[in-house]
């Protein structure tokens, strides 16, 4: 049990991760935005593939966020504890040109809608129809399988008005993988300082 707590609290990164948090193509993309699109993984910063969420909105893909949420027990934006069993498997709707769209509205899908998703069945809408066609008559049924919900299980994946869940300087794996190449760096210039110091001893003798 020991092993598990520290492992959650300390710096370094699994081999995983490193995969994940380093590369040409992810520090390409941390330089490119500060706010990531509403496509893309939290954790790779790449396009979602297999698409799941937190109950908070955060947005990651499948194949990324399990071992990470093994690893650490931590939800990977906010450090918090989080479990396999509270992610939300998503389901969003494409149209013929491989848009993500809202399959009520048909609305295409881009960083500036308000997206939402049933947490009871994982479907994803622009909040809009949400609003006028659930939450205004009060019919707590998903649009597209009937299934009863809650208000409290509408999930806002997407907000114009609030980027927070979104905006890459927040993200808690980021803040970790930073303090740990931080602290590699440190502990390098501190063998280079005791190799200088070892050395000027031997030339003055």
């Amino acid at each position: 049990m020991g092993k598990n707590r520290h492992s959650k609290d300390r710096l370094f990164i699994t081999q995983t991760e490193h995969k994940y948090l380093y590369g040409g193509k992810k520090q390409e993309i941390r330089r490119a935005y500060k706010r990531l699109p509403f496509n893309c993984c939290a954790i790779t910063l790449c396009p979602f593939t297999n698409p799941v969420c937190t109950r908070e909105g955060h947005l990651f893909d499948l194949e990324a966020v399990v071992p990470y949420v093994k690893e650490h027990e931590i939800n990977p934006i906010t450090g918090k504890p989080l479990a396999l069993k509270e992610l939300i498997q998503l389901h969003f709707s494409k149209n013929s040109q491989g848009e993500y769209f809202c399959p009520v509205t048909y609305k295409i899908f881009t960083d500036n809608t308000k997206i939402a998703a049933i947490a009871t069945t994982g479907n994803v809408f622009c909040y809009e129809a949400i609003e006028e066609l659930n939450i205004k008559p009060k019919n707590w049924t998903d649009l597209i399988s009937g299934t009863k919900f809650k208000r409290k299980d509408i999930v806002i994946l997407q907000d114009p008005q609030d980027f927070s869940n979104r905006e890459i300087e927040n993200f808690e794996h980021l803040r970790r993988a930073k303090a740990s190449d931080n602290n590699d760096h440190a502990q390098t210039a501190a063998r280079n300082i005791r190799t200088n110091a070892a050395t000027d001893r031997i030339l003055q003798e």
